[in-house]
């Protein structure tokens, strides 16, 4: 693609956490072509930190919900752009970003793709593109940097809990319950781990308070650090840990933009879908034997072999040791 000394461009990507993360490398790849781009986002409101303090982006326009889309693309029409990236790329964001602008690019979210894997196991994914590059690939002929996530946090946010050598971090929540690594797991794992010293941090948003708080009760010494949904509180603590030991999901993501080494367990999604930590000192363990998996390609909420092998199977002492030989790599 052809672009122009000058150009004005609108990313589209309301939700959620990791998604929205993965962006970055696109965000900045476009900046690094063109430093005189003005590049602006269009988020949900509750996701807003990830981008809004970010040096490449001009103007985040921020909705509470998506009533708001008609009135906001009005403005959004005024402002003239040049190219809108529709990363989002289902149905309401395919209207919500029609006559917005002549050129209109969308990500190829590899449904079909997606379905033979989950459902026929066949996979026609073995050559895993990562979200990110598949993000970048809606634009034609276009190709990202070589580094990684990205999340700016404003200086005056500082840690509420204090420095200490030996702290690994436990982000033991997601939406999606066969994406969650049993909470007995990451307590025995926990306890594990401060026998040989090490300090315990538990990671979560609003809707992770209670399993954090359980945990970490159960763990000796450990520290409950959830709260409600502070991106940047959670961020500059995360960076105290030596490595964060998480499901697939976005904490993880937020692991990987703060620069943090993650141990990432992997129940029933699997690498082919593009979601694995991305240009990171990173470790999956994942049960690469079990024929049912995927059998999701987001997350359900049990699950349906009733045996739930995919994370079961995952022990904590074989967590152990594979994390403490991540460690000595480090």
């Amino acid at each position: 693609m052809k672009f122009l000394k000058e150009q004005k461009i609108l990313l589209v990507r309301f939700s959620s956490l990791g998604d929205v993360l993965l962006t970055t490398p696109l965000i900045r790849s476009l900046k690094k072509l063109n430093n005189n781009f003005e590049i602006d986002f269009i988020i949900k409101e509750q996701f807003k930190d990830v981008v809004s303090n970010n040096p490449y982006i001009r103007k985040v326009f921020a909705i509470k919900n998506f009533n708001e889309l008609k009135r906001i693309k009005n403005k959004l029409i005024e402002n003239k752009y040049d190219i809108v990236i529709n990363l989002q790329n289902n149905f309401r964001s395919r209207k919500f970003v029609k006559g917005i602008s002549p050129k209109i690019f969308g990500y190829k979210k590899e449904n079909i793709n997606k379905f033979l894997l989950v459902n026929f196991k066949i996979n026609r994914l073995q050559n895993i593109i990562p979200t990110p590059v598949r993000y970048a690939n809606s634009i034609p002929g276009f190709r990202l940097d070589n580094e990684g996530l990205e999340l700016f946090i404003p200086e005056n946010i500082k840690p509420t809990i204090t420095e200490k050598p030996d702290t690994i971090g436990f982000c033991p929540g997601s939406v999606h319950k066969t994406k969650m690594w049993p909470e007995e797991y990451f307590i025995k794992l926990g306890n594990m781990f401060s026998e040989k010293g090490y300090r315990i941090i538990l990671f979560g948003g609003k809707s992770d308070r209670q399993i954090c708080s359980r945990i970490s009760g159960k763990i000796f010494s450990a520290i409950d650090a959830s709260n409600d949904n502070k991106l940047f509180e959670t961020s500059v603590n995360m960076k105290l840990c030596k490595t964060v030991i998480c499901n697939d999901s976005g904490l993880m993501h937020t692991a990987v933009a703060n620069k943090v080494p993650v141990v990432a367990l992997f129940g029933s999604t699997v690498k082919e879908f593009g979601f694995a930590p991305y240009k990171s000192k990173s470790l999956v363990i994942e049960n690469s034997l079990l024929r049912c998996r995927p059998c999701t390609h987001i997350g359900l909420n049990e699950c349906p072999k009733k045996h739930f092998d995919c994370m079961k199977t995952l022990t904590p002492e074989f967590v152990f040791n594979k994390t403490l030989n991540f460690l000595k790599t480090i």
